[in-house]
């Protein structure tokens, strides 16, 4: 009989770096946009952004899930001086062909997940009123 060898369990190249989770308001965001306007809205969404929310029917609604995935994108860089730096629109939600979203990163944010050896990010958008 051959003698069995063991092999160690294989790690995964794919695991998770960091798990950030944002829930914001609608009606806060529409207050937001209510009382600063449009300098909100320029200080914290990209214009890719903001052109995608302004032509939906409720625009606050569009906003308010962004800004929740920001949040939550920048509790799952965290960790660092720098990390802590990173700004509103060094993180950016698109979405494609399909509808589906991302996170695209810019800036601070993107040299954190090279940083931290990000591959990819999964993002989940739900709002409701």
């Amino acid at each position: 009989m051959g003698r069995r060898r063991f092999t160690a369990p294989r790690v995964h190249e794919a695991m998770i770096i960091g798990v950030g989770v944002d829930l914001v308001e609608i009606s806060r965001v529409r207050s937001m946009i209510a009382s600063q306007g449009e300098r909100a809205i320029k200080r914290l969404f990209t214009e890719s952004e903001r052109d995608y929310c302004t032509g939906m029917a409720n625009p606050a609604r569009h906003y308010a899930v962004r800004v929740a995935a920001k949040e939550a994108t920048f509790k799952a860089l965290s960790g660092s001086d720098e990390a802590r730096g990173i700004g509103w629109r060094e993180m950016e939600v698109e979405l494609d062909h399909i509808g589906r979203p991302s996170i695209r990163l810019h800036g601070r944010a993107s040299a954190r997940a090279k940083e931290l050896g990000v591959a990819n990010t999964w993002i989940s958008l739900s709002h409701g009123d």
